[in-house]
């Protein structure tokens, strides 16, 4: 739930409450730093979160410390009103997207949003539901919400994962991995993890891992080439040799095409020339790569299909039929 902003002890509860549902673990010091209080103070207000019936645990160790536990009676989560207004905006987005399981999960979180909120509140809410929209995506596979929710609080604590992966084949396998982003790209979700036993950065698709098991097994992040998720996964893609390919020149600079284009291409756009490049598609389903080159087609160009699948070949001369006729 959303709360007023508070001042002296019960300001300060609230600030503390707020900075240990915020983040795993704190020390006594950082709190005490953070509240601009004596260590004494946090533990006297700690002992009153317990009281309330917040479940506050001690971290064993040198400096010691604290955590927020988990539990059935665990009282409202404490949001401030930007964080309350973000995470509505966020449910409403997911609410309106694929994959169906993640939405329908989302549109309930909503409604429970809703109900929770000081009556302050519900206009900026109700007027987030009438000002925003998602594209559906029909075709997005079915995501359990409940492993995309274990994918990333490993993500955020560190802690290696046990995957049952089926590969693109159905081949089925065990990998262990230390699981660093998740990403959304064409209607699917992608984790981003590194796999010691290759020694490299490997991606997965979130619909065909069939168990994600934490293993309580700590790890030091490792740095991403890159740094940014979404460009790694972008480039990992480009770079993929999938079943269904093709090969589209185009008379416009390689820089114009991608700045025309309205979304990231599967596969990667080679510069020939000052006025032309081609586009190299690569996708799993013929249907995404057709797409591509339809969207390439529309930009009123010279254009010429160089290479393709034979599916995808075919298609691509249905598709010229129907817009003939």
């Amino acid at each position: 739930m959303a709360r007023e902003p508070g001042s002296g002890a019960p300001g300060r509860l609230l600030r503390l409450l707020s900075l240990l549902q915020a983040r795993r673990e704190w020390s006594g010091a950082e709190l005490a730093a953070r509240l601009e209080v004596t260590d004494r103070t946090v533990r006297r207000d700690v002992e009153r979160l317990r009281a309330l019936g917040y479940l506050v645990e001690g971290v064993p160790g040198t400096a010691g410390g604290y955590r927020m536990a988990s539990g059935r009676d665990m009282p409202p989560l404490l949001l401030e009103d930007e964080e309350a207004a973000a995470v509505a905006l966020g449910l409403a987005t997911v609410g309106g997207t694929g994959p169906a399981g993640i939405a329908d999960s989302a549109l309930r979180a909503l409604a429970k949003l809703e109900r929770l909120l000081p009556a302050r509140l519900r206009p900026r809410l109700a007027a987030l539901g009438t000002a925003t929209a998602a594209v559906v995506r029909p075709d997005a596979p079915p995501v359990d919400p409940s492993v995309l929710a274990r994918l990333a609080a490993c993500c955020r604590e560190h802690e290696a994962l046990a995957l049952d992966y089926r590969d693109r084949s159905g081949r089925r396998g065990e990998r262990r991995v230390e699981p660093h982003s998740l990403v959304t790209v064409h209607g699917r979700w992608y984790l981003i993890a590194f796999d010691p036993d290759r020694a490299d950065w490997r991606t997965f698709r979130v619909d065909r891992i069939e168990r994600a098991s934490p293993t309580r097994r700590r790890f030091a992040p490792r740095e991403l080439p890159g740094g940014d998720p979404a460009a790694y996964l972008t480039a990992s893609m480009a770079g993929a040799v999938y079943p269904h390919r093709a090969v589209v020149a185009v008379g416009v600079p390689a820089r114009e095409l991608g700045e025309r284009l309205f979304t990231s291409l599967p596969g990667w756009v080679e510069e020939r020339g000052p006025a032309d490049c081609a586009v190299h598609l690569s996708a799993e389903e013929p249907e995404l790569v057709v797409r591509f080159v339809a969207a390439v087609a529309a930009l009123a160009a010279p254009f010429s299909v160089e290479e393709a699948t034979a599916e995808v070949a075919e298609r691509v001369r249905e598709l010229g039929r129907r817009l003939a006729g």
